[in-house]
């Protein structure tokens, strides 16, 4: 077979004769950990804790389909069109009905709406990032935003992260260094309320430091915030947006408070950014679903969505408890985060085990998690995992966390037999971290 050579007169190869041909920033795509798990844990006999789907379940149905019912009787050639690259001014003014829950005041000119909020940090990025600038980002992070980050060649520096979220003087010190090596640091990145994956929120007094630090050195944030209202007791304190109009980039979303069927996200953006966003977004998707953005502004116009809210709480809420309990009961000796919200916890496993390396035998054991060196681009978190509680039943979760104790106590029992490493202190300790410690590889 004849490969068709690039500019350089090289061939491709035989899998793929166009390989030489592609930009360069295609180096940096390639299959999340995350997503190449979903083929195996989407068997049923399979216990998941590895995505952190929403269990849209509990969502009840007659809510959608009657909403989905008056927009096309009332408004169905505009849903069924092209629409404003910005997005519907309906939608607009409920979302910020919705971000004034979390203390944000903002202009309903200041928000672009767009496909989910992945599209968002996927425009942000790409307005931002030249090859080679510094995007901060915690350490774990996000492994969507990671991939992103990737896509358009940026190099992620991570940012250490304790029981209180982001450290402040690791992100003093994370700068200084990256300025005393000449690099340029365009944003931070990071999710301040339940984290994924570490399942933290960031203090208020924490909250008040970072933004010190970003203005000083004048670094912009971008704050994800899918999870701020999905909080079990205590509300999360105001988001980093209500507290600094001109240096915080906001995303928002329905995947996580709705469903993420309806691929529906938004960015509430300083003023001028706000412009080029929106121009980002034109040649993106020319629009976003207006048959998803009117259909949502009616089920927010219509129904008690922030009781809807409270239901998912509820839910969440019995699935944690219920990890926790797992946990407990079936693996003491090791240490895990305790979530006040979202969708995730953190466990942290003896330095002798590769979280990676385990997956296939917990596989065969029909349970399946995410590892943890998915949520860093530099390679660590082979001592860690995370594990999702949205989606599962609360029996499922003890039955999954059982199959996983399996795992990990097989692998020790095995390390301790033939490799000469001695007995395992496996005395349970005083109490679990509230999140993870700083030096998480």
């Amino acid at each position: 077979m004849n490969t068709p050579p690039n500019d350089r007169g090289l061939p491709g190869t035989n899998l793929d004769p166009w390989f030489n041909s592609y930009a360069q920033r295609t180096a940096g795509l390639s299959a999340s950990e995350v997503r190449a798990l979903f083929a195996v844990a989407s068997r049923p006999e399979v216990v998941s804790l590895a995505g952190g789907m929403p269990y849209v379940s509990a969502l009840p149905a007659e809510l959608i389909t009657s909403a989905m019912e008056r927009v096309m009787r009332e408004s169905g050639p505009m849903a069924l069109q092209y629409g404003s690259g910005q997005g519907t001014m309906v939608l607009r003014e409920h979302i910020l009905d919705i971000m004034a829950l979390e203390g944000i005041s903002g202009s309903v000119d200041d928000v672009v709406t767009t496909t989910g909020s992945q599209q968002a940090l996927d425009l942000v990025t790409k307005l931002f990032i030249d090859p080679g600038d510094v995007i901060l980002a915690e350490a774990p992070s996000y492994v969507g935003a990671i991939g992103v980050f990737r896509s358009y060649q940026a190099s992620v520096a991570h940012v250490a992260i304790d029981e209180h979220g982001l450290i402040p003087e690791a992100l003093r010190e994370t700068i200084a260094r990256l300025r005393g090596e000449g690099r340029t640091i365009k944003f931070l990145y990071t999710i301040p309320n339940f984290h994924n994956p570490a399942g933290v929120t960031l203090t208020r007094e924490r909250r008040a430091e970072v933004l010190e630090i970003a203005r000083r050195n004048e670094i912009l944030v971008l704050e994800d915030n899918p999870y701020g209202l999905l909080y079990f007791d205590e509300k999360p304190p105001e988001a980093l947006r209500a507290s600094d109009d001109d240096g915080v980039i906001y995303l928002g979303s329905f995947s996580k408070t709705l469903a993420p069927g309806f691929r529906v996200g938004w960015a509430l953006a300083p003023h001028a950014i706000r412009d080029k966003l929106i121009l980002a977004a034109e040649s993106a998707t020319l629009s976003p679903s207006s048959f998803s953005q009117l259909i949502i502004a009616e089920y927010l116009r219509t129904a008690d969505w922030q009781g809807q809210i409270d239901t998912f709480r509820d839910v969440y809420r019995e699935r944690r408890d219920a990890m926790l309990s797992a946990l407990n009961e079936y693996l003491p000796h090791l240490s895990w985060t305790v979530p006040t919200g979202g969708f995730y916890i953190w466990l942290t496993l003896p330095h002798e085990l590769d979280a990676k390396q385990m997956l296939p035998r917990a596989v065969k054991e029909l349970v399946a998690y995410t590892p943890g060196t998915a949520f860093f681009a530099d390679g660590r978190g082979r001592h860690a995992m995370r594990l999702s509680f949205c989606y599962p039943t609360p029996d499922r979760i003890r039955e999954g966390i059982r199959r996983l104790a399996t795992v990990i106590n097989g692998e020790l029992d095995l390390l301790q037999t033939f490799a000469g490493t001695g007995a395992l202190d496996a005395a349970r300790p005083d109490s679990h971290y509230a999140s993870p410690p700083p030096d998480l590889d």
